[in-house]
């Protein structure tokens, strides 16, 4: 896991999705919570790589900023556009790496991204 979480990523990624989901973690007497960061690039051949997963104890824009560096060491040196959600702060820790991605809103990155192809690549898309 550890060489695959390391690995070069590719320079440029048009399309960067960044969410956090928080689980539940059952330990010897109680539950836990768990924050899971992932990112998930759709490279220039149009296919989507999963770029890393982190595991945190709560969402937050500091914890992205660390993300958002480690992506930049592995080799990303542009994002066109970054689809989050819309916690605070996140466009600005964004802007700290990457100070030309355009952010946009998860739902609307969505729609909006499928401009970005031909029909019958949309048409594939939608089936993944």
């Amino acid at each position: 896991m550890t060489q695959w979480q390391s690995r070069p990523l590719d320079t440029i990624y048009p399309i960067i999705y960044l969410d956090c989901i928080v689980i539940k973690i059952h330990g010897n007497l109680h539950v836990i919570n768990k924050a899971i960061y992932l990112a998930l690039g759709v490279n220039m051949d149009r296919h989507k790589e999963l770029l890393g997963l982190w595991m945190s104890e709560n969402e937050g824009a500091k914890f992205w900023l660390s993300v958002l560096t480690e992506l930049k060491t592995r080799g990303v040196q542009d994002i066109l556009i970054a689809c989050v959600d819309g916690l605070k702060g996140f466009p600005d820790t964004i802007a700290v790496e990457f100070p030309h991605t355009r952010v946009q809103l998860c739902i609307f990155m969505a729609r909006n991204s499928l401009r970005l192809f031909p029909g019958r690549i949309i048409k594939r898309l939608l089936r993944i």
